[in-house]
């Protein structure tokens, strides 16, 4: 299971749940797991669905675009009961929407990061690949 790490930001070190997965549709799970453990830890449980479905969606895009053999998938506690879930991948190219129709299984995955997150999900360039990351907090939740 994935490494609890401290990860320096601008707002001083926050504690982050990193692991390194093959990149194929298995490791979806295993990032579910790795984001649920750390919602757990941290008593975010109300936001462990749709972090747990984003996650999912970052994934299965790098698996189906990105190159190499493995990713990086992180879960990093913002405080304030937010949580910022990415996946780094081997592959310079950006994620695009797609206009998905009523009847194509394929598509819809930016857009359901992107209701998910309140529009807090964004794209980090690095220089062998790229951060694809979603915000998630308990203040989101339209019902709480």
């Amino acid at each position: 299971m994935g490494s609890l790490v401290m990860v320096e930001t601008g707002a001083g070190p926050m504690p982050a749940y990193t692991e390194t997965l093959p990149r194929v549709a298995a490791s979806v799970r295993s990032a579910r797991r790795l984001v649920r453990l750390a919602l757990d830890v941290w008593g975010l449980t109300g936001v462990q669905d749709d972090a747990e479905l984003v996650v999912s969606e970052l994934l299965t895009n790098a698996v189906l675009h990105a190159r190499r053999d493995s990713v990086r998938v992180s879960a990093m506690r913002l405080g304030d009961g937010r949580v910022r879930v990415a996946v780094v991948d081997l592959s310079c190219d950006r994620p695009a929407a797609c206009a998905a129709g009523d009847d194509q299984e394929f598509g819809r995955g930016l857009d359901i990061v992107a209701t998910l997150s309140g529009g807090r999900w964004g794209v980090e360039p690095l220089p062998w690949g790229k951060r694809v990351w979603a915000e998630l907090g308990q203040a989101d939740k339209p019902d709480e």
